[in-house]
């Protein structure tokens, strides 16, 4: 396993990742946590007249295949302004997912 994470950029990827954002959620249902990455030239819409971008996505996690549907709003500098999931689940942090 530790052999396809380093293959496939799992494990600190996101320091050296200047195109993607990355977001952790985590199941209710049964638990999982998942690591999404959110490419900046593609993933997100922007909003011309706020000049906010968003970034929508169907999340399924490989245990209990529960759909999860996020939806995060960013500004320009690409910080989270909100963030919501609807269905069973919840962000957490970047710590809490490593953990």
């Amino acid at each position: 396993m530790g052999i396809l994470k380093r293959l496939f950029g799992a494990g600190g990827q996101s320091d050296k990742d200047p195109d993607g954002i990355y977001f952790y959620v985590q199941c209710d249902n049964c638990g999982e946590k998942l690591r999404l990455r959110a490419d900046k030239k593609y993933d997100l819409a922007r909003d011309y007249e706020t000049g906010a971008l968003t970034w929508k996505k169907e999340i399924m996690d490989g245990r209990c295949f529960r759909l999860m549907y996020a939806h995060v709003v960013l500004d320009s500098q690409f910080r989270i302004q909100s963030q919501e999931i609807e269905g069973q689940g919840r962000f957490i942090t970047e710590e809490d997912y490593r953990s």
